[in-house]
């Protein structure tokens, strides 16, 4: 009895790391589908737009009134 318990625990451990270099080779496809992806985005028509927009949104937040008022105006 004690033997099959020895045989188990192999066997065991043996399966639990196939499954955690199966789980490594998942993210690893994972990944890389997702940087394939993020590049087709990119060089797609809406991937450009959202650069442009973002770099709009970067300009104009550079662009800042720096707490000065908007409309400026004197009594005279």
């Amino acid at each position: 009895m004690g033997c099959f318990s020895c045989i188990n625990g192999t066997q065991k451990k043996q399966r639990k790391e196939e499954e955690r270099q199966a789980s490594a080779e998942a993210r690893a496809r994972a990944a890389e589908a997702a940087m394939r992806r993020e590049e087709d985005f990119k060089k797609s028509a809406h991937g450009r737009a959202a650069q442009a927009q973002l770099q709009q949104m970067a300009k104009q937040s550079a662009n800042t009134n720096k707490g000065e008022p908007v409309l400026k105006w004197q009594m005279t």
